[in-house]
């Protein structure tokens, strides 16, 4: 009977520990990608080589996590010498994959700052607009993302747009008519993809 009460008491402390160390594991995965967010407007400028210098605003008071993420990995020169991989005149061009073919991405994944996850943008994918790529997990976007070259409102409350362009369209268009010109398409041969030479953000 002793024998008894002590396995009941010694799987009651087995499972107390496991539940406690899951406990600590959640708290550990809800809190390893804090930091501290943004707040306002902030102004970036890629430049595109042999195209030109795109100048954007950025709205960290509607997509304080995904504005943050993006000026993080500028300041820290992760964008520099990565390209644009996914362009499609008459929609957008897309860029920020280490990888170069739409599959990478920084060490960190954010959540998706849009209505269908939960949370109010009202930032309209209309021309000019920047916004983050992902997968189909909602809270997929990493370091990836597209400017808006054509309106394509019906990505609202879908993905985390985060800001748009006040300079440099005509960087957009030309990368887009130059893909056209040489029958390319959507994923973009490594050769022809346009380079960022480099994302600054200006203080």
């Amino acid at each position: 009977m002793k024998r008894k009460i002590l396995s009941i008491i010694l799987a009651c402390f087995m499972l107390t520990t496991l539940l406690a160390g899951c406990g600590k594991n959640q708290v550990q995965e809800e809190t390893q990608n804090d930091f501290p967010l943004l707040s306002g407007k902030y102004n970036a400028e890629i430049v595109v080589k042999d195209y030109g210098t795109i100048k954007l605003e950025l709205d960290a008071d509607t997509a304080p996590i995904t504005v943050t993420n993006f000026v993080n990995l500028a300041k820290d020169g992760f964008y520099n010498g990565l390209t644009f991989h996914r362009i499609i005149e008459g929609f957008m061009i897309q860029g920020g994959d280490p990888l170069g073919n739409g599959t990478g991405g920084s060490d960190t994944n954010i959540k998706g700052e849009f209505e269908l996850n939960g949370i109010k943008n009202d930032i309209s994918h209309v021309r000019g607009v920047i916004s983050m790529a992902r997968s189909e997990d909602y809270d997929s976007a990493s370091s990836q993302f597209f400017i808006v070259q054509a309106d394509s409102t019906y990505l609202d409350k879908q993905y985390a747009a985060f800001g748009h362009v006040t300079e440099g369209m005509e960087v957009v268009d030309a990368i887009c008519a130059k893909m056209t010109e040489l029958g390319l398409s959507d994923s973009i041969p490594a050769e022809n993809q346009p380079v960022i030479e480099s994302i600054t953000i200006i203080e």
